[in-house]
């Protein structure tokens, strides 16, 4: 797994999509390569109804608009990180079946936006990137390299878990 920093884009190609994220002090990419077609990978870690199998700190997935996921799909996470009880609201402002997902928080505690892109890797299985990036305020603002790590730790730990569950199946 790596995790590059960087304040571009998710391929390194300039700003990202969201333009709503100002200054951005947390950007935490994450990649891990999973021993399953792509497809599969796609279907299980873009489905907001899994999320709380393989997300130690999401407690619960709940649809604000009806599935199937598409642009604009809307969906309320409730999560604990640090501590703190998190709710918050993501909304799909991307989508590229089966290559790459952006979501961002339409509302919460603060602004963020979270990237998922998969590719075939050279070994017949998926690469799977996981992008989280976004500007915390108050306290949060503060501790944002503190936060930039605990991230890492937790994103690491949560792409181990879905790559045992895919590669379980």
């Amino acid at each position: 797994m790596t995790e590059p920093s960087t304040a571009r884009g998710f391929y390194g190609d300039g700003p990202s999509s969201c333009g709503t994220l100002p200054g951005v002090p947390v950007d935490v990419v994450t990649e891990i390569e999973i021993a399953r077609p792509r497809e599969e990978v796609y279907r299980y870690a873009s489905d907001p109804d899994s999320a709380p199998e393989w997300y130690a700190n999401v407690a619960s997935a709940a649809w604000r608009t009806e599935p199937p996921l598409a642009l604009g799909s809307r969906f309320a996470f409730v999560a604990s990180f640090l501590g703190r009880r998190l709710a918050y609201t993501y909304e799909v402002r991307e989508l590229v079946p089966g290559e790459k997902l952006v979501m961002s928080t339409a509302e919460g505690p603060f602004a963020m936006e979270t990237t998922y892109a998969w590719a075939d890797s050279a070994s017949g299985g998926t690469r799977m990137t996981l992008r989280n990036r976004g500007e915390p305020s108050g306290f949060s603002r503060v501790a944002g390299p503190m936060i930039a790590a605990a991230m890492r730790r937790a994103i690491r730990k949560d792409l181990a878990q879905l790559k045992r569950i895919l590669e379980a199946a």
